[in-house]
């Protein structure tokens, strides 16, 4: 389970808030001969993401569209958040069959200019 304070740390250390970077789920999933691998299966990028104060979870979601979320545009409303709102959880939307999915970690291209939040299947 990721959190928005890790997100935030996360990608200070490893791409120093590049503005250029965009955010992408990646897709992981188990390895059918051993549970306890997992298996690179895609990515595909995050289009919209909000705030659900109710439920206290950073929701990120992929609609298909064009949009693209960029470093620049997604850190600077975080830093103002109050303490309880870091500690909201990190999840995505891919589709319908898909929602509500648990970030368990972050990567990077930096050759794609890209900023990879893991989810697994």
């Amino acid at each position: 389970m990721k959190f928005i304070i890790d997100i935030i740390e996360d990608i200070r250390e490893q791409i120093n808030n590049q503005e250029a970077y965009t955010l992408t789920a990646g897709l992981l999933k188990e390895d059918p001969e051993d549970k306890n691998k997992l298996i690179y299966s895609g990515e595909a990028k995050l289009n919209t993401w909000h705030i659900d104060e109710i439920k206290k979870q950073l929701i990120f979601e992929i609609d298909g569209s064009d949009t693209q979320i960029t470093i620049g545009e997604f850190i600077p409303p975080l830093l103002i958040c109050d303490m309880d709102s870091m500690m909201f959880e990190l999840k995505i939307d891919v589709n319908v069959a898909y929602q509500n999915m648990e970030v368990v970690g972050f990567g990077k291209n930096e050759v794609e200019k890209r900023y990879i939040l893991f989810i697994k299947i």
